[in-house]
Parts: structure tokens; C-alpha cells; sequence
């Protein structure tokens, strides 16, 4: 902070200086034009010493930011001719202009990106992959304010020598006619005579030559990707989905709702893996696994604790009971009568418009259709772990599919996958053990939601085995180890009767034809796509766990609007998928559910924040569950009520953060949440209380102590 005051002192101190010393009225056009033989004389006296003072003073007086850049421009040209004049310009104004970008960064950049964290967010990605040609469009137009482009861009995060070479680079056509005018002084009545109408129209039309010449690049580009191949006249559907998963089965559900032909082709389960080996499977198991653990702790509600005897065959065979019982949501019937047309079988692409489908029967169709969306979906990574391919190992897929339930559970992984699933079965009576690379569990969550969900999972008899690399699988008759690197660089035995895999998923990319069109990404990435969903041929949409960033249902189904409503009407409209709002939750027991920005973030992107919280353990109605643990953290910009993001852990945190989704989606701060009114005594009266503990930490103190003396005095006895 004390270096920014002194240069700021310093700043104002040169500026000061080069009024008080009159170089103001000295770079003036009048003043100018009568001191043209004089200078001339000079410099024809002393050539070097004259240049390196027009330079310096150039440098100096761009760098502040005065006025007389245009002057002086002229003034170089007048003096020093249209070679000589172009150098020293040239390089002067891009020295001072990239001074004063500095000077901008340095003195107002960290208090931009911090006050307008979201905004420029988006700024600084925009500047990344495209600022460079922007600002050279900029440069090409000499009547766009010079000053303003230098202090505008120190506040975003563009590299100096980018800044450097394209300002150079930019501004030679504009430099070039202002020394030229220079040369030609006498002809000239005043300034602006020198960007004429004419000049001028021709400066704007240099600036937007290049934004029209990168369309048309891009155009260019996108002929030459889909020369190969001939586009058809006739399409026998305006939209084909590949998949059946939410993403596909949404993006369906759109395109039929619209009156749009629509083709839905799904190679083997319809509501892909939410339904059958994902959300909906492991929400059943959950509830089984939560009422095991509440016979278990009965004695806290006043009744006679009992281990409960678990049927775990039973068990299953619910899980697969709920799946049917939400079968009909996603089944062939309900979209064959919602107007989609659905196909059973695999999908190949053949070109940008044709895909061949090869139907469960075994019989081959072609279709076109003018626009096609990818949602294949995502499966369990699997690492490439030696001796694993000995054993039977698990994974959220073929999970479903166990009768018996293991004595000795090895989990592997931390993320929420392996957390719910680990819970769980410990819960059911399995013996778990989690190994986890990392320090802790769910590393995307901030330190205090992890260390609740792992308190509560070692209070439940769960050995945690952090800071364990895995190295291989070891066998020993029907026994199992895995041997891992632990924490001291030691090797560890672990021993089990099955093995989870839960180290995170991949996106389905085999057997799609993805190859023919150039579409496969590189390995272990996921599919390439734009802010509108469009990958590298424009009619052709991904969406879902395919293309990330986020792997949920709710995520997939996000996307599946956009990639529906730009396929189909992205000709009239666009529109960007936005994720700023969007929520997540893991379904341990607490549950990690959250929104918008967490500690985590914020530090890594350097954004400030004040923290908020509230202890669910002081809430009514938590106590009379006898659930009083976990909390709702509130991110908010220092001073105002604006939310940045929450991070909600306890009981049914995943249906609290939804007012908070609103609020953020909406423009609400913790004001106005304070303001509505909650029922009593539910959970939901946790996010109220959040936000008065943020009004009572920014109460107006000054005003309380003046309110304080007012009731006195109102006593009377004054």
C-alpha cells in the first residue's frame, strides 16, 4: 500500500511539474506551427540531442497520460521528417503507452479484480484466448482514445509483451498519417483537419477489417473441415442426440417440445447412469444405510438400540426396485409418445449431418439430420494399477450387481463417489477401509467441510488411510492386498476380500466415430466445445459428462438446454451456458452441498471475500433431531451483502443451498434473505440465521450508540 502512495505522489508530482513548467501551452497546435522553423534549426544543429529529448519527452508525456500526444506527433513529423518522425513516434508511444498500462496494473488492477471479481472473471478469459487481436482492431482506429486503451487493459491480466507487440504493430498506420500531416503543417488550419471524413470512415473500416477478416478465417476453416464430405439437401430429422442419459433424454425432450423431428438413438439403457448405476441406485442404498445407522444410535431418541440385521440380497433388490419404479420417466414409451423418434442401438458418425446407427437388431440405418448434440455420457476411470486385471474389482458401474455383502471393503478414492459409496457400506456392516492420495477427503471442498465428513466417517468406524499412493494389487490365495506408499514413504499392506475403484470418471469417447471428423480430443480430456456447446464443426453440439467441466446430472441437463436451443435456433439466437449459479452436493451423512465460490477458490483466484457462519448446532430444530453439526458458510464481497458463494454441510444441505441458488441467480443478498420470512423450527431457518450473523458483524455502530442515548433520554431522567 505504501508503494502505491508513493507512486502515486510521484505521478501527480511529475504531472504538476510539467504544468507549473508551462509545457501545457508549449503543446499547443499554435505554438507549434510558430515554433516550426526554430525547431527545424535545432534539429538540424544537433540531430542526436534533439531526438532523445522528442523521445523522452514523447515517452513521458504518454505515460501520464497528458494531453499533446497528437501535438507532439505532429510536431516529430514537422521536425524530423516522415522516416525519421515514424521511428521515434513508433517506439516512444508504444514505450509510454505500455508505461502507463504498468502504472494502471500496479495501481488500480488488484482492486478492479477483486471489486469486480465476476465480471472480470469472464474479462480476463475473454483477454487470454483473444485479447491480442482485439486490441490490435483497437490500435488500427487512431480516433479510439490512446490513453484509455493503455489504462483499460493494465487492468486486465494480458501479458506485457503482448500489449508491447501488438501496440506497436497497431498503431503504424495512424502514427504513419499523423507524421505525415506533420510533414505538411503549413496545409493544416488545426488538428482534426487531419482525420478527415474520408480518413476517418477508412480508420474504422482498418478496424473492423480485422474482426470481419476472422469471421471470414473462420468460415474458411469450417469449409475446409467439412470439404470431405457433401452436405445433404433433405434431412430426415432436424436434431439427432446420441445417448439417452439426462443430457440426451432432456436435449430429446426439448427438441420434440418445440415440434421439432427429433431422433434419440441409446445403445443400451435408457436414463443412462443416473438411472441405472448412478444418482438414483446410490440414493436407495444411502436411505438403507441411514436407517441401519439409526437403529444402531436409537438409544439418542429414547428407544432400545439394536444392530440391525441386514439383508444385504434385500437391500439390493429395493436399489432395483426404486430404479423400475423411475423407469417409466425415461422409458422408450414415454419419449415414443412425447413425439420422439427412439432408436435402439449404437450411433457412428459417417459425416457432419449423416450418422449410421446399427440397431440391437442387428440391422444398419442412415440418417441425416441438420444438427446432432453428443451426450455419450462418461464411466469409471480405471487406473492402470498392476495386478489389478487378477481380481474382480468393483466399480459404480457393475456395483449393482452384488448378492453379497463384502466383509472387508477397500475404497479407493476420496472424491464423492467413493465417500457416499464408503459411508454406506460401513454403515451396512461392511469393515471399510478408504485410501485417499491426498491429504484429505473431497479435495474440492474447503478444509472445514472436509474435516467434518471425515470426523463423522472415523466416529463410524471407517479407517482412513490418507496420503496413500497406490501402487499395486497383490494376491495371496483368495485374499487381496493392495500395496500403497504411505504418508512416510513406507510400503503398507492393505488387506481386502473386494476393491472399489472410485478414482473419478472419463468421457465415453469409443465406437462414436468421433475420429472420422477429427472430434477425439486428446487422451484423458474431454471433448472440445465452445461456450454455445458447438464443437469443431458448428452443427454439431456435446453436452452432458462428455464435455464437462462438471460431471452431475443437473450439470448435463443445464447444457442439454443450451445445445438444444442453439441447434435448433442458433441461426436467430445464441446463448452461452452459463455455471456461475450452478450447485453441487455429496450425500455423505453430513452433506457437502454448495454454490458459487468457496474459500478454496477464491484464494487460488485471488479474489477477496468475507466469511460468514453459522453453526447448525445452535439451530432449534437441529437439536430436536438431534443433528446439531455442521454449518452454512457465506462468501460475500468485503462490505456489501452480495453473495459469492456458500458452502452448506449438515443434514439435508443439498435442499438448503437451493434458496441460496436463487438468491445468486436472482441478484438477492443476505439482506433480503434476512427479510423472508422462514417457517419455525425447520432447518431452512439456518440460512436466515447465516444472514444475520452477517448483519450483525456490518450493525452501523455509530448509529446504535446515537439509538442507545435516544431510549435514555426517553426515560426521562436527562
Amino acid at each position: 500500500m505504501l508503494n502505491k502512495v508513493l507512486v502515486c505522489v510521484l505521478l501527480v508530482g511529475l504531472a504538476l511539474l510539467v504544468w507549473k513548467l508551462g509545457w501545457i501551452e508549449v503543446l499547443s497546435f499554435e505554438n507549434l506551427k510558430a515554433q516550426q522553423l526554430v525547431l527545424q534549426e535545432w534539429r538540424s544543429e544537433q540531430p542526436i540531442k534533439a531526438g532523445l529529448i522528442a523521445f523522452s519527452l514523447y515517452v513521458l508525456v504518454t505515460a501520464l497520460s497528458l494531453p499533446g500526444a497528437v501535438i507532439m506527433t505532429l510536431a516529430l513529423g514537422a521536425v524530423f521528417g516522415l522516416a525519421w518522425g515514424f521511428v521515434l513516434v513508433s517506439f516512444a508511444s508504444t514505450l509510454g503507452a505500455t508505461l502507463a498500462m504498468l502504472v494502471s496494473r500496479f495501481l488500480l488492477a488488484d482492486w478492479v479484480q477483486q471489486r469486480f471479481s465476476q465480471q472480470m472473471k469472464r474479462l480476463n478469459a475473454g483477454v487470454e484466448k483473444e485479447g491480442a487481436f482485439y486490441l490490435f482492431a483497437l490500435r488500427l482506429v487512431p480516433a479510439f482514445p490512446f490513453f484509455v486503451i493503455n489504462l483499460l487493459m493494465g487492468l486486465t491480466k494480458m501479458k506485457v509483451w503482448t500489449f508491447w507487440w501488438v501496440s506497436q504493430l497497431g498503431m503504424v498506420a495512424g502514427t504513419l498519417v499523423y507524421v505525415n500531416a506533420g510533414t505538411q503543417l503549413a496545409q493544416i488550419s488545426e488538428p482534426r483537419d487531419v482525420l478527415s471524413p474520408t480518413l476517418l470512415g477508412a480508420f474504422v473500416l482498418l478496424g473492423i477489417f480485422p474482426l470481419f477478416a476472422r469471421k471470414v478465417l473462420d468460415q474458411v476453416k469450417r469449409r475446409e473441415q467439412i470439404s470431405k464430405w457433401s452436405k445433404p439437401t433433405r434431412f430426415d430429422a432436424n436434431l439427432l442426440v446420441i445417448g439417452a442419459g439426462s443430457g440426451g433424454l432432456v436435449s430429446a425432450y426439448i427438441a420434440a417440445a418445440v415440434k421439432a423431428k427429433v431422433i434419440l438413438v441409446e445403445k443400451h439403457q435408457m436414463g443412462g447412469d443416473c438411472l441405472n448405476t448412478g444418482c438414483v441406485p446410490s440414493k436407495a442404498l444411502i436411505r438403507s444405510a441411514r436407517l441401519a445407522q439409526e437403529m444402531r444410535d436409537a438409544d439418542t431418541y429414547g428407544l432400545t438400540a439394536h444392530a440391525p440385521e441386514v439383508d444385504f440380497k434385500r437391500v439390493m433388490q429395493r436399489v432395483h426396485e426404486v430404479i423400475k419404479a423411475i423407469e417409466p420417466h425415461d422409458s422408450v414409451e414415454r419419449y415414443t409418445q412425447l413425439g420422439v423418434d427412439v432408436r435402439q442401438g449404437t450411433a457412428r458418425l459417417i459425416s457432419p449431418w449423416e450418422v449410421e446407427i446399427t440397431l440391437n437388431t442387428g440391422e444398419h440405418q442412415r440418417v441425416t439430420a441438420r444438427s446432432i448434440i453428443l451426450a455419450t455420457g462418461a464411466e469409471p476411470f480405471v487406473p492402470d494399477l498392476p495386478g489389478l486385471e487378477r481380481i474382480p474389482y468393483l466399480t459404480s458401474d457393475n456395483l449393482w450387481q452384488l448378492e453379497e455383502l463384502p466383509k472387508r471393503l477397500l475404497v479407493l478414492g476420496g472424491g464423492p463417489i467413493g465417500c457416499e459409496l464408503a459411508q454406506a457400506f460401513q454403515r451396512l456392516g461392511s469393515k471399510v477401509t478408504q485410501v485417499e492420495r491426498g491429504l484429505g477427503l473431497l479435495s474440492r471442498e474447503d478444509e472445514d467441510a472436509s474435516a467434518l465428513v471425515m470426523e463423522k466417517f472415523r466416529h463410524e468406524g471407517i479407517d482412513l488411510k490418507l496420503a496413500h499412493q497406490a501402487l499395486r494389487v497383490e494376491l495371496e490365495g483368495p485374499q487381496g492386498y493392495l500395496i500403497a506408499l504411505d504418508a512416510s514413504g513406507q510400503e503398507v499392506r492393505l488387506e481386502f476380500d473386494r476393491l472399489l475403484i472410485a478414482v473419478g470418471r472419463k468421457p465415453r469417447l469409443d465406437g462414436y466415430g468421433l475420429e472420422t471428423l477429427g472430434l477425439l480430443p486428446e487422451s484423458g480430456r474431454t471433448l472440445d466445445a465452445n461456450a454455445y456447446l458447438q464443437t469443431l464443426h458448428p452443427n454439431i453440439f456435446a453436452c452432458g459428462d462428455l464435455v464437462g467441466p462438471y460431471q452431475f446430472t443437473h450439470a448435463a441437463s443445464h447444457q442439454a438446454w443450451h445445445a438444444t436451443v442453439n441447434a435448433l435456433f442458433g441461426s436467430v439466437k445464441r446463448f452461452a451456458v452459463d455455471y456461475r449459479y450452478l450447485p453441487w452436493a455429496t450425500f455423505t451423512d453430513p452433506e457437502v452441498a454448495r454454490v458459487g465460490l468457496n474459500e478454496r477458490d477464491a484464494k487460488e483466484q485471488g479474489i477477496a471475500y468475507e466469511v460468514t457462519r453459522y453453526g447448525i448446532d445452535d439451530l432449534d430444530r437441529a437439536i430436536a433431531d438431534s443433528q446439531a453439526y455442521g454449518f452454512v458458510k457465506v462468501l460475500t464481497v468485503p462490505g456489501r451483502d452480495t453473495i459469492l458463494g456458500v458452502t452448506l454441510v449438515g443434514p439435508h444441505a443439498g435442499d438448503l443451498i437451493a434458496e441460496f441458488v436463487l438468491a445468486m441467480k436472482h441478484g438477492l443478498g443476505l439482506n433480503k434473505l434476512l427479510g423472508t420470512i422462514h417457517i419455525y423450527p425447520t432447518l431452512t431457518e439456518a440460512n436466515k440465521f447465516a444472514a444475520g450473523n452477517w448483519k450483525k458483524a456490518h450493525a452501523p455502530q455509530k448509529l446504535l450508540d446515537w439509538l442507545e442515548k435516544y431510549h435514555r433520554w426517553c426515560l426521562g431522567k436527562h
